[in-house]
């Protein structure tokens, strides 16, 4: 009952209330953005959804605010990712605050308070087809594998929490009971980065790295998400 009638309008109410509670500090944070990033504050960039009737995950842009700069070298190459994350992007993703604007991806409905983090296209091309039923739902601002590690868990362990959320079946307090230990590992600035990185690394390199993938499937897949991100 909750998940197919209540979810929904919950998420329509609380985002548009937080949309107009928060307005101040995300105007705040729009103009200072624009100055320590010398431009466009926001950061867009398309990531899969929710399956349709299809059954294919349907791609939605992402909104959040910038956290690091595009200062390129002399080629026109971008400077690599410590190089590009100043102070005022630190800060953002120690708090989270750079995940605000998705609030307006809840509010017009391409993602939901609780659910599975919506990845880079280019992550779900590694997934198996189990893996992928974490696009059953739509994608979270903040999930199960979020209080549970985060970025200091394994690829595997996060989308193993994935499908734990949607296995045991999603209810009301299941959902209040993540919201209220995000807000904990928030004020905590918990596991906001992998320990020893910057940024997080792509599912396919992580693949990689475990030796689970060979060198000709990993370019397969990379040529494989770039041509379903022109379609």
């Amino acid at each position: 009952m909750y998940a197919r009638f209540l979810k929904r309008p919950i998420d329509f109410i609380l985002s548009a209330t937080a949309l107009i509670v928060l307005s101040p500090v995300l105007l705040i944070l729009i103009v200072v953005g624009a100055i320590a990033m010398k431009g466009n504050p926001f950061f867009f960039q398309p990531r899969p959804g929710k399956k349709g009737k299809d059954k294919k995950e349907k791609i939605f842009m992402l909104i959040k605010l910038r956290t690091m700069s595009n200062a390129k070298d002399k080629d026109g190459n971008l400077l690599p990712d410590d190089v590009r994350l100043n102070k005022y992007g630190k800060l953002l993703r120690s708090t989270s605050l750079d995940e605000l604007p998705e609030l307006f991806n809840i509010f017009v409905g391409h993602m939901s308070i609780v659910g599975p983090r919506p990845q880079l296209v280019r992550d779900m091309i590694f997934m198996s087809d189990e893996q992928r039923r974490r696009h059953d739902v739509l994608p979270g601002l903040t999930g199960l594998a979020q209080v549970n590690g985060r970025n200091n868990i394994t690829w595997e362990q996060k989308i193993e929490f994935d499908l734990e959320y949607i296995n045991k079946g999603i209810t009301f307090i299941g959902d209040v009971n993540i919201i209220l230990q995000t807000i904990g590992k928030v004020f905590k600035r918990e596991d906001t980065v992998r320990e020893g990185t910057v940024s997080d690394m792509d599912f396919g390199d992580w693949l990689m790295l475990e030796g689970k993938v060979d060198k000709a499937t990993y370019d397969a897949k990379q040529k494989e998400a770039k041509e379903l991100l022109r379609n």
